[in-house]
């Protein structure tokens, strides 16, 4: 074949086979790291990686006039960089290398939205010839490497893989990468080196001496460049786990990389983690059932490949997940990071007793394990800031003051903890049933008495009461005291990997910009000091001064009330017809949440907070479709109950004009006598789609007598998968009897899981749906 015939395929695999078989080589990078090797290759090919590219071109390299090859020494100090994923980088850039497999046990479904490979046993993998398996290990480890080498592209189809596979056999795994540490590869089942590619590189012997402390390594200032540094934890602002994390362990941090992988395990930890603690707590109490620990963190001597590894056959295959996975065992989830996730206002929970519960079953699942004393200061802040007893019911707050810890014989909770909490709602008693005299002073501005409660101060306020406390005894009380946000309009959205694909390096990298439209859910800020945004909202005096250079942010003493809803088969539910959660009880009043389809301008669904008359019957709760014998109950722990939920009767008046993002909404107030008589469908049913449950009304230890009310409130929609969380926030709005407050916008939808029938087309979601496939939804909701 002639030169001028050779076509672009033709030259591709020309190129290809430049490396594959090693012809006129013009460098030899001699690689040191977690594997000691030398590699021929060409400059030409190399610098399309920005790292090499900086390498070659920008004088970092001495200049050679040896004749013949160029030796480069490169020294790799991450820990997560790997002989197969460096191999994966080189062949891309040659335009060649093995497919990647990512074995579908691994991707959740409309059918298996915790995986096919849950609870187990995982369905046999067959993996194509001559293709690589992506294992969670592999794909974090190309991900550091992409990163290291500057290669964007291999970086985003490697972070889009890892989204794409979260779930309970990866999560925590995910969580520990993006919190820095490093992790164990290969494991058994991964192959030394990039399939097809075991040839390419001749390896050596590692030096039996250490690496000098002054050695140049030029990969430093392109890290830098990149903002991914080495940190040490003990300088972290996150509390450190003695017993999990060595003090002396190398720490990688990826920015903004490693921030969108945070996000989307904490979002699904907050959605399924409670789903998975039945099952380790049946686990550990049983032989039969093996619990699945997370590779654990190595030690910082790695094993090195000495031999060249043969090609695996295509009859072996990845490991078989089928123990139940580890996240909230010894050997899972951080002490802290528990902490932070059970504190969260994002955590699935129906209320404050059933996150208290599920607390106490976490602490005696690892205390079993042995008393650890840096765990044990994390339980004490837990229970100490991250339950609010206030909101209980008195029943539970004695239930809990003479509930005893079987591994310790102490209490769960301090009982000056649940004095307090108890002094704190009969004070908002008080202040809610009796009318307030003209001499009280109001602590905020408010439109009417009538409405808001006074409960609220100001910065400014704030600053000036620990002004006068320097001046009395009570300073140090005033400055440790806590306050909580009155929220502020707002959409955001944790966990999006959208602008993954085709994004530059710098654009991968990029913090999260402002929303060039105003009413579309931006990108939330997030990093490991707030928990990946789910980090719960709450500050000391002295840290509400410091947050708030105006003065004019509003605060609350009082914690907002905090509770989970759920639905089930939305995807059936008529236009304007309203499917509604339980009814809670809170500050004397009934509240409840609703969704509603709309089809203008597309299709959107509305979520609204719903203030429910206490005379009109309470409508029935979504509930997943009852078959056969089966029990109505969820057989989940924690589980919502089949309670009560009511609705809005008067349709919502949009007040803004109809677009396909959040559109602020309300239902107009209607009187009790009249919205009592308009006609209601309250019955329930187990079997119609959707179905609902029989309606529970709430007990009220007290009634809010007042016609008009004002609270704040946000609203947070897991996805489907739990990967990410859409969350509306709001001022404080004024419900009447009867009145709702929302939004509807096309982001609440659920996506669809991106799986294909044999027709080509998508698989739309099951109908009726099984339980597990719902929109979970977690409210805050608080009075001012």
């Amino acid at each position: 074949m002639s030169p001028l015939s050779l076509s672009p395929a033709h030259l591709q695999q020309h190129i290809y086979n430049s490396l594959v078989h090693a012809r006129t080589p013009d460098v030899v990078l001699n690689v040191s790291g977690t594997w000691t090797a030398r590699y021929k290759l060409h400059r030409i090919v190399l610098i399309q990686s920005g790292f090499f590219s900086s390498l070659f071109t920008a004088g970092f390299l001495e200049s050679s006039s040896s004749p013949g090859l160029q030796h480069v020494d490169i020294v790799f100090d991450d820990c997560n960089i790997t002989r197969p994923a460096f191999e994966i980088c080189v062949a891309r850039l040659y335009g060649g290398g093995p497919p990647l497999h990512v074995s579908p046990a691994l991707i959740p479904t409309a059918h298996h939205l915790l995986t096919p490979s849950f609870p187990g046993p995982a369905p046999p993998l067959n993996l194509p010839r001559g293709h690589h398996p992506a294992s969670p290990s592999f794909l974090l480890s190309l991900l550091a490497t992409s990163v290291y080498l500057s290669i964007p592209s291999i970086a985003s189809q490697a972070l889009t893989s890892i989204l794409n596979t979260v779930g309970p056999y990866t999560v925590v795994q995910y969580l520990r990468f993006a919190t820095g540490s490093t992790f164990d590869f290969p494991t058994e089942h991964d192959p030394e080196a990039a399939v097809g590619l075991e040839h390419i590189a001749e390896i050596l012997k590692p030096s039996p001496s250490p690496l000098p402390s002054d050695s140049h390594d030029v990969l430093a200032d392109k890290l830098h460049d990149l903002d991914v540094k080495k940190e040490d934890p003990a300088e972290s602002d996150c509390n450190s786990e003695h017993s999990e994390r060595s003090r002396f362990s190398p720490s990688f941090n990826y920015g903004a990389l490693s921030d969108k992988i945070g996000e989307a395990a904490v979002c699904w930890l907050a959605r399924w983690g409670p789903d998975m603690l039945p099952h380790e707590e049946k686990a550990s109490r049983s032989r039969d059932l093996p619990l699945s620990p997370v590779p654990t963190q190595p030690a910082i001597s790695r094993r090195r490949a000495d031999t060249l590894p043969s090609r695996p056959s295509i009859d072996e295959s990845p490991v078989t997940l089928h123990r139940v996975p580890l996240i909230w065992a010894r050997g899972g989830l951080t002490s802290s990071s528990i902490r932070e996730l059970v504190s969260s206002d994002a955590f699935f929970v129906k209320g404050e007793r059933e996150r208290y519960d599920l607390a106490c079953t976490v602490i005696e699942l690892r205390r079993r394990q042995g008393i650890d004393e840096e765990e044990e200061k994390d339980w004490e802040i837990m229970f100490r800031d991250g339950i609010y007893y206030s909101n209980m019911l008195v029943d539970d707050i004695i239930a809990i003051s003479q509930d005893i810890s079987p591994t310790t014989g102490r209490s769960f909770v301090p009982i000056s903890i649940l004095q307090d909490a108890h002094w704190t709602q009969s004070l908002l008693r008080c202040r809610i049933t009796t009318k307030p005299s003209n001499s009280s002073p109001a602590a905020s501005p408010s439109p009417s008495r009538d409405k808001e409660l006074g409960l609220c101060i100001t910065t400014a306020e704030i600053l000036s009461r620990l002004s006068d406390s320097q001046k009395q005894s009570s300073a140090a009380n005033e400055r440790d005291k806590f306050y909580y946000p009155v929220a502020q309009d707002s959409s955001l959205r944790i966990g999006d990997s959208n602008g993954i694909e085709g994004a530059s390096m710098d654009q991968l990298f990029d913090p999260p910009a402002p929303s060039a439209d105003r009413k579309s859910p931006s990108r939330a800020a997030t990093s490991e000091s707030n928990f990946f945004g789910l980090k719960v909202e709450r500050k000391t005096a002295v840290e509400c001064v410091a947050s708030d250079a105006t003065g004019k942010a509003r605060w609350s003493p009082h914690p907002p009330f905090r509770f989970a809803v759920e639905f089930w088969d939305i995807d059936a539910l008529k236009e304007k017809s309203r499917l509604h959660s339980h009814t809670i009880w809170y500050a004397g009043n009934l509240f409840n949440v609703y969704v509603q389809v709309v089809r203008k301008k597309g299709i959107q669904l509305g979520i609204y907070l719903h203030r429910q008359s206490s005379v009109d019957p309470i409508p029935a709760p979504s509930a997943p479709v009852q078959t056969g014998t089966r029990e109505r109950s969820h057989n989940r722990v924690p589980s919502l109950p089949q309670q009560t939920l009511s609705a809005s009767l008067s349709s919502p008046v949009i007040r803004h004009s109809a677009s396909l993002n959040p559109i602020r909404s309300a239902t107009p107030s209607s009187p009790p006598s009249t919205s009592s008589s308009l006609p209601t469908n309250y019955q329930w049913s187990g079997s119609a789609i959707p179905a609902t449950a029989p309606p529970v009304a709430p007990v009220q230890p007290y009634r809010d007598p007042r016609p008009s009310v004002s609270a704040h409130f946000s609203v947070s929609c897991t996805s489907t998968t739990g990967s990410s969380i859409t969350r509306f926030t709001s001022m404080p709005d004024v419900f009447s009897v009867s009145q709702s407050w929302g939004w509807k916008s096309s982001s609440l939808r659920s996506e669809e899981m991106g799986e294909i029938g044999t027709d080509g087309q998508p698989i739309k979601s099951p109908v009726p749906a099984p339980k597990e496939l719902s929109m979970r939804v977690t409210v805050v909701l608080g009075v001012v």
